[in-house]
């Protein structure tokens, strides 16, 4: 870029100071924020038979409510740092966990489809601005060393949520009720207020972000290729994911009593799965999107072909919950190396694009259903992280290594 384009940029956004003291608590406080808020996300998936039922849609239009949820996150994670950038942080994450109430409630009250995809609106817009904010909030509350540490901490929300939102809200969904896992999700979204409030500290902001550094990040290659990816493989994963009960139910024949142990196996191969797709990214997170990929494209693979085993389909399940957890930290380490200057920048990105590739799995997956059956989800998923395994592998983390070293400085907007 020209200095004359540079000087009409406003500042980037800058690295937020880090504290001599841990705030831990804070930090927890963020830990329990993302499990209610993947919770209240993940909860359709292991309710879809019961909510279409009771709001008489068919199983694909009740999977939408996944779509709306994921399509406002996707606006919300790049444009609530701009639309809330002098508001104190702390206020920022308290409004956004009141949402995360009231999207909770609004879902357990829904008499209609119409109020439930308002509820996952206004999750959507939760979820986007949390994510957006997360990491940048973590280097604000330890030590710059303790970093790693947090950020495991709170990404530990996910493994949890994971593990606990579909086999649980399959069981309360049984026993009560799909509005009653909603409840549940409410009052530990609610607890998550209360701790919040006793526990961040004032956080005024440190950065000026602007819509002229996500262009400039949009033009890198190696960011369009990440982001790409991105899109192929998590939108199979979703397709499959979000559809799952139907296939359990009307092609396996399996009882919710063994839908609720066999998604329980899901959460717990993510969790450990989250270990170690983290292994294998530490040494090549190009490897390790390529595994997961790879595996769960042989899984839905075994889906379409044997799904009507109940051995099959329970093995498949819980080996894709394992595979699942090369993703998060395999596409973010790729795109901080594809923009190291701008990490902050890139990781907003790569949220809008996982949400909007959760809507493309839920929508293109839901079509699939409608017409073909429950086979349809699987079926998107094979073809989706064929694709997003073969551009990882021809363009992965390597390469856009190389091409982000080739930017030179006089190349990016300056400070």
């Amino acid at each position: 870029m020209s200095s004359t384009a540079c000087s009409e940029c406003t500042d980037l956004p800058l690295l937020p100071d880090t504290t001599d003291t841990p705030r831990w608590s804070a930090v927890v406080s963020l830990a329990l924020g993302v499990f209610g808020l993947v919770t209240a996300e993940f909860l359709p998936a292991s309710l879809l038979t019961a909510m279409a039922s009771d709001l008489s849609v068919s199983e694909g239009v009740a999977g939408q409510t996944v779509t709306a949820t994921a399509l406002i996150a996707a606006i919300a994670a790049p444009s609530l740092p701009l639309l809330t950038r002098r508001i104190d942080r702390k206020h920022v994450m308290i409004a956004l966990t009141l949402l995360l109430v009231l999207s909770n409630g609004l879902a357990a009250m829904a008499g209609s489809l119409s109020t439930l995809l308002i509820a996952r609106v206004v999750l959507g817009v939760a979820l986007g601005g949390f994510w957006s904010m997360a990491a940048a909030l973590a280097m604000r509350l330890v030590p710059e060393h303790q970093f790693a540490r947090a950020m495991s901490l709170i990404l530990t929300g996910v493994s949890v949520a994971t593990v606990c939102a579909a086999p649980i809200g399959a069981w309360m969904g049984e026993l009560w009720g799909w509005r009653s896992a909603f409840v549940a999700a409410g009052v530990v979204s609610a607890i998550t207020l209360m701790a919040q409030l006793f526990s961040l500290p004032a956080l005024p902001p440190k950065a000026n972000p602007n819509l002229r550094v996500l262009g400039e990040l949009l033009t890198r290659p190696a960011v369009r290729m990440a982001l790409l990816a991105v899109l192929l493989v998590i939108s199979g994963h979703f397709a499959g994911f979000t559809y799952i009960r139907p296939l359990m139910e009307n092609i396996a024949g399996l009882s919710v009593s063994a839908i609720s142990m066999i998604l329980l196996g899901y959460g717990i191969g993510g969790f450990f799965g989250n270990f170690v797709g983290g292994y294998i990214a530490g040494r090549s997170e190009r490897h390790a999107i390529v595994f997961g990929g790879t595996l769960i494209a042989v899984l839905a693979a075994s889906l379409l072909l044997a799904g009507h085993s109940s051995a099959v389909t329970a093995v498949a399940v819980v080996l894709w919950g394992f595979s699942f957890g090369a993703f998060p930290v395999g596409f973010q380490i790729w795109i901080a190396r594809a923009a190291p200057d701008q990490a902050e920048g890139a990781g907003g990105l790569l949220v809008a694009a996982f949400q909007i590739a959760i809507a493309t799995g839920a929508i293109g997956g839901g079509l699939l259903v409608d017409h073909i059956g429950a086979s349809g989800g699987p079926l998107f998923a094979v073809v989706a992280m064929m694709l997003g395994t073969l551009l990882t592998l021809r363009y992965g983390p390597n390469a856009a290594r190389a091409q982000a070293s080739a930017v030179s400085p006089s190349e990016l907007p300056a400070d």
